[in-house]
């Protein structure tokens, strides 16, 4: 069974607090998660105010479905995040098989 894996790199130039920082992080991973149905996880410490990663997973029969998915959730990302004024500054997504091996 296919599992898609996704990192967002998110930069939140406004962010002048940890506090600025997590209602940023709090908000985008909330909206994602009710908009696609995966489960979403910050990545790092907060050591940085202004930058943040975040773990998007998704797990489907369907390899297709999840790549559609995949693209989906990043273009989604993108928009919330300019939303929210920050910016994703790289996003990368792969696809493993239930197994645990890349493809």
């Amino acid at each position: 069974m296919p599992v898609a894996l996704m990192m967002l790199e998110i930069r939140i130039e406004h962010a002048h607090s940890l506090k600025d920082r997590r209602q940023v992080v709090r908000s985008l991973k909330e909206r994602l998660q009710q908009s696609f149905n995966a489960s979403v996880s910050e990545m790092d410490e907060a050591v940085l105010w202004q930058s943040a990663t975040l773990g998007v997973a998704a797990v489907s029969r369907s390899r297709s479905y999840l790549e559609g998915q995949m693209r989906e959730i990043e273009s989604a990302a993108v928009k919330m995040a300019t939303d929210l004024g920050a910016l994703v500054t790289d996003a990368w997504w792969e696809m493993l098989e239930s197994g645990g091996e890349a493809e």
